[in-house]
């Protein structure tokens, strides 16, 4: 358990003991500390334990099989919505986001975000990229049409290229600056054609010389 979570706990046990109810603690915690440290929820059931007569702030130990059941859980709400947070699941199953951390690790799931998409596909959109890519996959074994495919492009490309790489250094050293790249960088122009193996032609747009229609003409032929 980190230190600030035991710090917390604490500061829930001296809300409680001087009389407080658990939505003013929650608050009198966030104010000193930061906003969103604890939750209502949280006070709530530290405070339902404490009447009880346990002052214990330690985790009490969980049998197996309860731990079991919040795994099954926690996969069922991910399957249901994979987009809820670590703070949401906590919220919904019980336990501190270093437990549902702990679980997502162990289920071998892994936090990703998904790619943007001009606009929500309609099932008639979909329908046509099924059927796309079925006819492109029968196409494929009989006119091997990937291997006559030639793509060319075209990028500015930097004689220095500054990129920022991470420094080992101890836990009081600063790292060393680095300077950004200038306004108007020295670059030159690459017009680069390849195939399914491998690049098979490239050219570099002269020096002094700008990128004009005939320029783009002229790669267009080639």
């Amino acid at each position: 358990m980190s230190q600030i979570s035991m710090h917390i706990r604490h500061c829930i046990l001296y809300e409680f003991q001087l009389g407080n109810n658990a939505s003013a603690a929650a608050r009198n915690i966030c104010a000193a500390l930061d906003k969103g440290a604890v939750g209502d929820r949280t006070c709530r059931d530290w405070f339902k334990r404490f009447r009880t007569g346990d002052l214990l702030l330690k985790d009490q130990p969980r049998s197996r099989r309860s731990l079991e059941s919040d795994v099954e859980r926690l996969k069922a709400l991910i399957e249901d919505n994979p987009r809820l947070t670590t703070r949401d699941l906590s919220a919904m199953v019980g336990c501190n986001q270093s437990t549902i951390d702990r679980h997502l690790h162990q289920t071998e799931k892994v936090n990703k975000l998904g790619t943007w998409v001009p606009h929500q596909l309609s099932p008639d959109n979909m329908q046509q990229r099924i059927t796309i890519c079925n006819f492109l996959l029968c196409k494929r074994d009989r006119y091997r049409f990937l291997q006559q495919i030639v793509t060319g492009d075209e990028k500015w490309v930097l004689y220095v290229n500054h990129t920022r790489k991470r420094q080992w250094l101890g836990p009081e050293d600063m790292p060393e600056p680095e300077p950004k790249n200038d306004w108007h960088p020295k670059m030159v122009m690459l017009s680069i054609w390849w195939n399914f193996q491998d690049v098979i032609y490239y050219e570099l747009l002269p020096r002094r010389k700008k990128k004009t229609p005939r320029f783009t003409e002229h790669n267009s032929k080639i």
